[in-house]
């Protein structure tokens, strides 16, 4: 199959005309019928322009070769991710639930999981892996969370995503924090979940704020 049959092709499973190729490629109906008729081929650029119309590979419009179906770039290479700071320690919600200070936890606590480090997790910031459906469907069981224990709780709003500790407990919680007045309540992000808000009492404190998620497909 040569270059004008493959165009000709093209052009009839999109339902375009000839013309229509001749604007998007900037010449004349002319120059586009001779492409069509085998008479000529279009020079690279026009040929660039022609594939990128067509949504077709240009090496495939021309050749033959190859992939006839060009990828879409949904990802840019140009920006690469930097990897800096300390590896993130994945603790247990008993652990990060029962510690004063962070820096005991950490010292105390075993680790046998390490995340990619994150500048929003600050120097005392450690991971834990999300259990339960509560916050489904953003955050799933077996997700890895990122918390940072050093904010100020005056700086939380409604919406903001923490760790709670409460006084009977012997593991902490992974809830959405709302805010009232001077009323502090919880609740899951699953509409689906039972309990839909939890309003936070005296025995209860945030130990943490999630400002990461890191999740194994």
């Amino acid at each position: 199959m040569s270059f004008h049959v493959r165009l000709q092709q093209k052009l009839n499973e999109k339902g375009l005309k000839p013309a229509d190729l001749a604007r998007a490629a900037g010449v004349s109906n002319v120059a586009a019928g001779k492409w069509f008729h085998g008479e000529s081929e279009p020079k690279a650029a026009k040929l660039k322009l022609i594939a990128d119309y067509l949504g077709v590979t240009d090496d495939w419009l021309l050749t033959g070769r190859g992939l006839p179906k060009k990828l879409d770039s949904n990802v840019d290479l140009s920006n690469k991710i930097r990897i800096e700071g300390r590896p993130i320690p994945v603790i247990s919600w008993v652990a990060a639930g029962s510690f004063t200070p962070i820096q005991t936890v950490l010292r105390d606590a075993e680790v046998d999981e390490y995340l990619p480090p994150i500048k929003e997790c600050g120097k005392n910031g450690y991971g834990l892996v999300v259990t339960g459906y509560s916050m489904s469907p953003k955050f799933e069981p077996e997700d890895r969370i990122y918390v940072n224990p050093d904010f100020q709780v005056s700086d939380l709003k409604t919406g903001d995503l923490v760790i709670v500790s409460c006084t009977g407990d012997n593991e902490a919680t992974f809830k959405q924090l709302v805010i009232e007045g001077t009323t502090k309540y919880l609740q899951p992000l699953n509409p689906k979940w039972d309990e839909k808000v939890i309003k936070l009492t005296e025995g209860c404190r945030l130990v943490g704020k999630v400002v990461g998620l890191y999740r194994k497909i």
